[in-house]
């Protein structure tokens, strides 16, 4: 986690998106004195890897099947 200045941030603000918007925690300080954390709110997160989650997520082979009307009847739909 990088601390920078308050002067140095305005100074060179895109950059410090930039770098936010990889991944990384700035930290803007007054004088020594942390203030505030610059983080990202959008943007790239870290890599993703197609096919990461396969498989780690199963269902019976009914989970796609129409409620039945007692489900329907405990879910407050009749």
């Amino acid at each position: 986690m990088e601390t920078i200045t308050i002067h140095k941030a305005k100074t060179q603000l895109s950059r410090l998106i930039e770098k936010a918007c990889r991944g990384e925690e700035i930290v803007i300080a007054r004088g020594k004195q942390p203030v505030v954390k610059l983080v990202a709110i959008a943007g790239k997160r870290g890599d993703r890897k197609p096919g990461a989650w396969k498989g780690k997520i199963s269902y019976t082979s009914d989970a796609f099947d129409p409620l039945t009307d007692q489900e329907l009847k405990d879910l407050g739909f009749e």
